[in-house]
Formats: structure tokens, sequence, C-alpha cells
């Protein structure tokens, strides 16, 4: 089956930004009276705010878990939005697949505001056939809302015809529920087995890796 379009995640894997989210979350709990580990936080990065807080704090009725997600938002946007970077060749990844004439897409559990920044500072408005973000869906990641919704934006993409790139378990899982190979990147800083176990059909270092070995990967199938 040939693949007509490939999903990416955003943070972690076309943006260098999972340690700032994990800080900010960290600054969010303090707000409460709240604290864990960094790697606790970490561990739960590639969530949003709908699927990490309950993870962390089942105690939290809906509005406290949207306050909570409200201030981390705060803070990212404060503090760190405007210094995360985008990865080596991650926009040349883009232009690549594009190219190619496979459709591009931005599938992010992150919020409307930061992925509109992130089409910015990637310039890659002209070539992305669809994106979606937390907004766009009542469950984030690992639900497959994120995905299905994507595919929903797409005509005449199935599926089998797509493949998610993504840094988390939760990029993993989400796209193995519905029905999409996933590709995964190191870039996040999970360990391979999380994402093995998660699901991933394959793993790079990062997307400067999968650029440098498109021809021969499962993208260009």
């Amino acid at each position: 089956m040939q693949i007509k379009a490939i999903f990416f995640d955003i943070d972690g894997t076309l943006i260098d930004s999972n340690d700032m989210h994990v800080l900010a979350w960290e600054e969010a709990f303090a707000g409460i009276g709240r604290t864990f580990d960094r790697q606790i936080i970490h561990d739960q990065i590639g969530k949003g705010t709908d699927m990490l807080v309950p993870t962390l704090l089942p105690d939290l009725d809906e509005a406290a878990q949207e306050t909570l997600g409200d201030a981390h938002g705060a803070v990212f946007k404060a503090k760190f939005l405007n210094e995360a970077k985008p990865f080596p060749s991650a926009r040349d990844l883009l232009v690549h697949v594009h190219a190619l004439g496979q459709r591009v897409v931005l599938a992010s559990s992150a919020s409307a505001g930061e992925l509109d920044h992130y089409l910015d500072l990637l310039d890659v408005r002209g070539i992305v056939a669809a994106t979606t973000s937390s907004e766009d869906v009542e469950r984030t990641k690992p639900a497959p809302d994120i995905f299905t919704t994507a595919l929903d934006k797409l005509s005449g993409v199935k599926a089998d015809e797509a493949i998610v790139v993504g840094d988390t378990p939760y990029d993993m899982k989400a796209a193995n529920r519905c029905g999409i190979a996933a590709v995964a990147v190191r870039s996040g800083k999970f360990s391979d087995d999380t994402l093995w176990n998660a699901g991933a059909v394959a793993i790079y270092d990062d997307v400067a890796a999968i650029l440098a070995g498109y021809d021969d990967s499962l993208l260009a199938r």
C-alpha cells in the first residue's frame, strides 16, 4: 500500500521542547503545592492535560485539571515557547515529504496557539495539508482522536495509507488504536523498549536520521 500522508507529532519530534514542558508542568504543580520528580513528569509528556493530570493527580476534579493545564500553558508560553527550536533537518524533512507528493500533517496534543507558533517557526504553512491540536478533540493522546481527526480532514487517505512519526509511547499507542503504523524518534528521550512496547514499527535517532534514510524507510513505501 502506498503511503499518501505522514502525520508528524511536534513536541519532542520536530521541536526540541520536551524538557521545557517538564519544567512548565513542574512550576504548575508547585503552584498548587504538589511536587513530582522530573522523570515522572517527563514520562507523561506527549499527553494533553486531560490525560496527563489525572495520571499524576487522580484526586483533582475536571475544573481543577483544566486550571492546572491553563497554568502549565501560561508558564510555557511566558518562559519557553519563544526559546524552543526545531531539531536539525525538521523543516527539510517536511519539505522532502511534500516534494514527493505525500501529504504533510501536523498532529499534536499541543494547544492551538502553540501549533500556530510552530507553523511559523518551521515556515511550513505552504506545505502542511492539515493540522490537529488538543482543541480539535475531546481526548488527547494516547486516545486515537488526534489522528482520527487528522484522517477525517484528509480526503482519499485511509489509515493504512498514512504513517505517524512521533517521540512518545503515546504517539505509538494513539496511532495503533486507529490502525496507523507509527515510527518513533529518540529525540523525546524515551527508551527504545518503551517505544517498541508501545507499538513502534521502526526507531530512528531523530528526524535528521529519517531524512537521511528516507528512500529505504517505511515512509517511502
